[in-house]
């Protein structure tokens, strides 16, 4: 299969992933927000998102039972449907029990098409299409993002629920194509060697350099998250409308993040794995650093425009790095597993950091919450910096 053939099959794969993530992960907190929910309350509702961070224990079923293909468009099926079923169940106004459950079912079944799709990536790319592989991934589910959070959003706010979430289907049925096309793509699961490392299933974490290199995962986006957490409560706060942070943050933001997704896996090859994580993980750290600069001055013009498309472009950057290194961590015949594993390490700590989120702001102020989010966000590029915690991606 062409290099060409396998980006366009994995975009359009985590395409699918982000858009009803980019969707609920925008439009809840502004939605939450405009009901006077409490800042505490809106931050814990980032708890939803607790599918993506508890994946790992059902990944080995994943991995080991029907093919990725199966899987993916089995559970693909399962998100048009859902999207469909939600858009004839209009949640009553000011009532957000329909949101949270859709949210929360949402989660579950992309998480779960997530641990399918990983695999299906380690197993397809080369060592060397990864560096390209992954920012395709990030830009893909970016893309996905930039629909769900900024075109959808902006239709929400000017149409309502049902034409939304029909539309969302629609997008998710579409999104199948390329995999349905690929007949020959996914139809194997990689063979197992004998062995009894392999009778428990989350044997990565036995590994030489697995824990040391988990402190890293979860310094990762700890900080980012902790304070992003707040930034839509903010916007809301500050007087923007849904049509404003839909544009703003899923077009303008989600566009910079996929360009920076496709220039950081291209750089991939070229710094290092170490170096990348490094060099792109302090500009991360900067990005969060220029929203608390933002906030702190009460600007909603063009500087937090400018902090916006910056601290997304850095981001996708520092986020394909991250994934690249960690198909790199993942062995071949567990792929999926592995992968899934380290992935829920990142988003059990980005997950806590926007829980906490909520009440950082209420303690501290949006500008208090932002600067120490900054300072967490600078523990990704030192932990990153020593030999040691990297030793499993360089030699996996």
């Amino acid at each position: 299969m062409s290099t060409a053939r396998k980006i366009l099959l994995l975009g359009s794969l985590y395409l699918a992933q982000g858009l009803p993530y980019g969707f609920f992960t925008q439009a809840l907190p502004v939605l939450l927000r405009e009901m006077e929910v409490p800042l505490e309350d809106i931050g814990l509702a980032s708890l939803l998102a607790l599918p993506w961070a508890l994946k790992f224990a059902w990944a080995p079923v994943v991995d080991r039972t029907f093919s990725p293909r199966r899987w993916i468009l089995g559970l693909q099926a399962a998100a048009t449907a859902l999207a469909a079923v939600l858009a004839l169940a209009q949640p009553a106004p000011g009532s957000v029990t329909v949101l949270l459950v859709a949210v929360l079912l949402t989660n579950l079944v992309a998480a779960t098409q997530d641990i399918a799709t990983d695999g299906l990536a380690v197993a397809t790319l080369t060592a060397g299409e990864r560096g390209l592989g992954n920012g395709v991934q990030v830009a893909g589910y970016r893309v996905g993002m930039i629909l769900g959070g900024g075109l959808l959003l902006v239709v929400f706010d000017r149409a309502g629920w049902q034409p939304t979430l029909f539309g969302m289907a629609a997008l998710l049925a579409l999104a199948a194509g390329p995999l349905l096309a690929a007949s020959d793509v996914g139809r194997d699961r990689p063979r197992r060697p004998t062995s009894p490392s392999t009778a428990n299933p989350w044997s990565w974490i036995q590994l030489r350099g697995a824990l040391p290199w988990a402190l890293v995962l979860i310094a990762f986006k700890f900080g980012d998250y902790l304070a992003q957490g707040m930034l839509r409560p903010w916007m809301v706060d500050a007087g923007m409308t849904k049509t404003e942070i839909g544009l703003l943050l899923g077009t303008a933001g989600f566009t910079a993040g996929l360009v920076g997704a496709v220039v950081g896996g291209l750089l991939v090859n070229l710094l290092g794995r170490r170096r990348a994580l490094v060099w792109f993980g302090l500009l991360q750290a900067t990005g969060v650093g220029a929203y608390a600069l933002c906030i702190a001055d009460g600007s909603t013009g063009a500087a937090l425009q400018a902090a916006v498309v910056y601290e997304h472009f850095v981001g996708g950057m520092a986020t394909a790095a991250l994934f690249t290194a960690m198909m790199d961590a993942s062995r071949p015949s567990d792929a999926a597993t592995d992968y899934t594993l380290q992935a829920s390490i990142v988003v059990g700590a980005s997950g806590l950091g926007s829980a906490l989120s909520g009440f950082g702001a209420r303690e501290l102020g949006y500008d208090g919450l932002f600067a120490v989010g900054a300072a967490f966000a600078l523990l990704a590029p030192l932990f990153a910096s020593v030999p040691r915690l990297t030793r499993i991606v360089e030699s996996p």
